[in-house]
């Protein structure tokens, strides 16, 4: 990863949180908690996930940085959902720990010295190494794919609830 290319997926880290946030503003509590399907997340799952995930995040990037030979542990997103009450955070409590753990894990990132990008960690999980290059890249992505779901689920959840509407009318 070249200095140009950090930079960049740390700017775009670092926009993803206030993105995240304008596209669930103003929504209801029928829309944060809606699921199209009983295995699916709401909006709120999403948003308590990339909570919590970035804290999964700002740990491995610590290993990297300041073990010699760290090996992640592996997490089950499903089971990290349901045990740890994902539908029961609220948007905003959710929104504060996301924006203020990335800005924790975006301090540390801006002082990393280039050769420390090769380092890395023995992932189960992948069977493999991975880097801390690869782990910025992660980062950086991460809430820009959960964007996307968001937006599909409140498309959905309009969908539905027009479809509900529809369906009253003709009644």
């Amino acid at each position: 990863m070249t200095q140009h290319e950090l930079r960049t997926c740390l700017d775009a880290a670092e926009k993803s949180p206030d993105m995240v946030a304008s596209a669930v503003a103003g929504l209801d509590e029928a829309s944060l908690g809606w699921k199209p399907a009983p295995d699916k997340w709401s909006i709120l799952e999403v948003l308590a996930h990339l909570a919590d995930v970035e804290i999964v995040y700002g740990y491995r990037v610590r290993q990297v940085i300041a073990d010699k030979e760290p090996v992640f542990a592996p997490i089950d997103q499903e089971d990290w959902a349901r045990h740890l009450h994902y539908d029961e955070a609220t948007a905003g409590e959710s929104l504060a720990l996301y924006r203020a753990n990335r800005l924790a894990n975006l301090r540390l990132l801006q002082r990393v010295a280039p050769g420390q990008l090769d380092r890395g960690g023995f992932h189960p999980e992948l069977k493999r190494k991975v880097t801390l290059a690869e782990w910025i890249e992660r980062m950086a992505s991460h809430g820009t794919s959960h964007l996307g779901q968001i937006e599909r689920l409140k498309q959905d959840y309009g969908a539905q609830a027009g479809a509900k509407g529809r369906g009253a009318e003709s009644a």
